[in-house]
């Protein structure tokens, strides 16, 4: 009876996949401030943490990299400073791929009670978590922002392709979330996969090192990973005033709107048999 439900309002993946920016859009954003607010509930400094947070890791990477370290990317300028915006760009990036990753596989497994009810659009599930994420990764942007502000780093109007940038990576992540959120159902140990992935993904992009100073043999699996491109273009149009390759980020969203639409179809397929598995 729940999946008859909501399977007729979901009659085929894209509608799947837009339900919850579109008719159940109240619930998906009554969700996600539930989420964010959850996480630093009983907390002294509240909700301030979302920024203070970002601003104590920027902090960190200036002392273990720049102070300590004494590390500098390859063709930007010496400066400790430099070189620790560019990093934190790029973690900027792989923090929001590895919130969503690692929560997507507990999405309907940690919401067995909404399986049961009659009414409620399982699909939208993944948009909270998104959103939420979204939120994080935005603030970390404003602290970027006024670092960069603050050290004189030259800021353009470039800045203005961000959304552009970001837009391909969520609508992977949406169909990324849809599959491994059906999938964790019945495969329990996928959520424990997850981890070791995410870190694999973050050493093995441009977040730390770029692709150029990769050894030659493994520089074709750091452009295959899906947030080295994101996080490059990142980086061109925040810190180096350049234009995105929209070429690049074209070719990037197809994948992205086939990966979303395969989600979509997986999670579909799966769906009836959440009740009985949970």
């Amino acid at each position: 009876m729940t999946e008859l439900s909501t399977r007729k309002k979901t009659q085929n993946p894209f509608e799947l996949l837009v339900s919850g920016i579109g008719e159940h859009w109240p619930l998906s954003l009554e969700l996600t401030k539930r989420d964010i607010e959850g996480r630093y509930r009983g907390s002294s400094l509240g909700i301030v943490w979302s920024a203070l947070t970002p601003v104590l890791m920027l902090l960190v990477y200036i002392l273990a990299f720049g102070w300590i370290m004494k590390s500098r990317w390859p063709g930007a300028d010496n400066s400790i400073t430099t070189f620790s915006l560019i990093i934190f760009a790029g973690l900027i990036i792989h923090g929001y791929f590895a919130e969503c990753m690692t929560r997507a596989s507990t999405l309907i497994t940690a919401n067995a009670s909404y399986v049961k009810k009659v009414i409620f659009p399982l699909e939208i599930l993944p948009w909270p978590m998104l959103l939420g994420a979204l939120f994080h990764l935005g603030v970390n942007f404003l602290v970027l922002f006024c670092a960069m502000a603050v050290v004189g780093h030259p800021m353009s109007f470039t800045i203005l392709w961000l959304p552009i940038v970001i837009a391909p990576l969520i609508v992977m992540m949406l169909g990324v979330s849809l599959a491994l959120s059906a999938l964790s159902v019945y495969f329990r140990d996928i959520g424990q996969i997850i981890s070791p992935l995410v870190t694999a993904a973050l050493f093995l992009s441009s977040a730390v090192v770029p692709v150029s100073s990769a050894p030659k043999a493994i520089q074709s699996v750091f452009r295959a990973n899906p947030i080295t491109l994101i996080i490059d273009q990142v980086r061109d149009v925040v810190l180096w005033s350049k234009q995105p390759d929209l070429a690049a980020l074209g070719i990037y969203t197809l994948v992205a709107v086939i990966v979303a639409i395969v989600g979509a179809w997986l999670f579909q397929r799966m769906r009836g048999g959440f009740a009985d598995v949970l």
